[in-house]
């Protein structure tokens, strides 16, 4: 059950309306997830200049963002972004046995997925730190010290709205998916 009431464009807070609409015509509804931030427009707007910034000056395609993702909400245990990532990891062209692979951390399918998907699963799983031995694997498989940086941007990201629905109690509104 939800902790934080769910709203529709109409019931949200008049701050968080503008960002709510953006949100719903991006996704093509309005998420669970989003109509719980738009009670907070400090949540809503701090999740959207996440999103904003990361859709501007990021440079990881769609196969590698979702595979972040979809790492970190492993992690985190966080049945919500496995769900709506697994959806946006299809539409970026990772099929099923891929998606439940980089969810399983057992990525045989691309060194470089591999490598930048274990730095995202250390880094959830470990308050940041990353080891020597994952950060070396990233930089071995082609990774930039750039793009580790830039790594970082999306792994916050994706802890921010994977802690969000574990503070929120999100009711999953997406198809649930399989445990890896």
């Amino acid at each position: 059950m939800p902790r934080i009431p769910v709203h529709t464009i109409d019931s949200a807070p008049q701050a968080s309306k503008e960002i709510a609409a953006k949100l719903e015509q991006r996704m093509g509804k309005f998420l669970n997830i989003h109509a719980s931030m738009a009670h907070s427009p400090t949540v809503i707007a701090a999740y959207n200049g996440l999103s904003e910034a990361i859709d501007s000056h990021g440079s990881f395609d769609a196969q590698t963002k979702e595979a972040i993702a979809l790492a970190v909400g492993n992690q985190n245990g966080c049945d919500y972004c496995q769900a709506a990532h697994t959806l946006s990891a299809r539409k970026a062209g990772l099929a099923d046995e891929q998606i439940l692979a980089v969810r399983a951390g057992e990525v045989d399918f691309d060194p470089k997925i591999a490598a930048i998907t274990e730095v995202a699963r250390e880094a959830a799983a470990k308050a940041g730190d990353v080891s020597d031995p994952a950060w070396q694997a990233a930089l071995d498989a082609g990774w930039s010290n750039e793009e580790l940086t830039e790594a970082f941007a999306h792994i916050a990201a994706n802890l921010f709205t994977n802690y969000f629905n574990h503070y929120a109690g999100t009711d999953l509104d997406l198809p649930a998916v399989p445990a890896p």
